[in-house]
């Protein structure tokens, strides 16, 4: 280790749990995060102070100015500019460790992709706002036989748990038999959401702080320092608790290896946590956005905003979010009629 590096993680080298044994894997060691909102960037910047060699994160979302209140990495300036997440998040990253090779992907995780953005990384991260997402990565880790740590957070309340294919219980064994999300009531089986019972930055804070932590002592080689257990916490009141999951044997996913959500038979989430907006998935080709700001400006006459990522224009009482790989976001509904006929109009046509 040279002595630069010594020096800047020398608190957490002398933590007896880390030392500089483990400080040297950290430096070499890897890790993809699969969405940057107010989980995201409490784990990527956590991870990145504290030496990982490699983040790849991956995020289809915008900053906008209701996400500064839990989002971290973000400011006003962000928000202003419309930046996507991956993009905002990979510059003030690199800003605060330059040793870090980061990597700022705008995209969404999809069946299509998810082997190509996941292969190759030790462990993956969750920092997503659906459950649909989170069944994706389960089942790509569990396919791929990569680690992953699940976490969620809503209201004053957030959960996380390890997952290692083959040894503890997945995230399909914990949700979709519902015996243990009944018991702890932490797997937010009452279908809260951001949207209908708001979130509180701590409790993101805090669930993220674990989650990161479960991935430190992982990368620096500490398999035996893993919690194994399912944690929850609610800020508001104080309660934390940590129950054993087992292993289904009978699990869709980890039992039988029935991918229903990598293979693309599952219903894509597309209403997005936080806002009144819907999804467009579009990847017959990559958009001109310049000749799409005109056609817009044209179209819709009203003003078009954007950047080298994406065309923001207001169609009253919708916005319309158009990112460069055919995407888009239509705020102001949760109709997908609705959203897929403004795109017709205004993107396919």
């Amino acid at each position: 280790m040279k002595r630069e590096q010594y020096e800047k993680y020398s608190r957490q080298i002398l933590f007896a749990g880390i030392g500089e044994p483990g400080q040297e894997k950290l430096l070499q060691a890897s890790a993809v995060l699969v969405g940057c909102g107010a989980l995201g960037t409490v784990v990527a910047n956590l991870l990145v102070r504290a030496g990982i060699g490699r983040l790849r994160i991956i995020d289809r979302d915008f900053v906008e100015p209701s996400n500064l209140q839990r989002q971290t990495l973000f400011e006003e300036a962000d928000a202003r500019d419309a930046l996507p997440k991956a993009v905002a998040a990979e510059r003030r990253l690199r800003a605060i460790n330059s040793d870090v090779a980061i990597e700022g992907i705008v995209a969404d995780l999809t069946p299509k992709n998810a082997a190509d953005f996941l292969s190759g990384f030790p462990i993956i991260l969750d920092g997503t706002d659906n459950f649909e997402t989170r069944f994706l990565v389960n089942d790509a880790a569990i396919s791929l036989g990569i680690p992953w740590i699940y976490a969620a957070a809503v209201g004053s309340s957030g959960v996380t748990m390890t997952i290692r294919p083959g040894h503890t219980a997945c995230l399909a064994c914990l949700v979709e038999s519902g015996e243990e999300a009944s018991q702890s009531g932490s797997a937010f089986g009452n279908e809260a959401t951001c949207d209908t019972a708001g979130v509180l930055g701590a409790a993101a804070g805090v669930i993220a702080s674990i989650e990161a932590t479960e991935a430190i002592k992982f990368l620096a080689d500490k398999p035996e320092a893993l919690t194994g257990r399912l944690v929850s916490c609610d800020v508001w009141s104080g309660k934390f608790q940590s129950i054993r999951v087992a292993r289904n044997p009978h699990c869709r996913a980890c039992g039988r290896r029935e991918f229903t959500f990598l293979d693309g038979h599952a219903q894509p989430h597309i209403t997005m946590c936080g806002r009144d907006s819907v999804q467009i998935h579009e990847r017959s080709r990559r958009l001109d956005l310049g000749e799409l700001s005109r056609r817009l400006s044209s179209a819709a006459a009203a003003e078009v905003r954007g950047n080298d990522f994406l065309l923001r224009c207001r169609i009253p009482p919708y916005e319309l979010t158009v990112f460069a790989d055919g995407r888009a976001i239509v705020k102001g509904t949760q109709d997908p009629a609705v959203a897929r006929s403004l795109y017709a109009r205004y993107v396919s046509a």
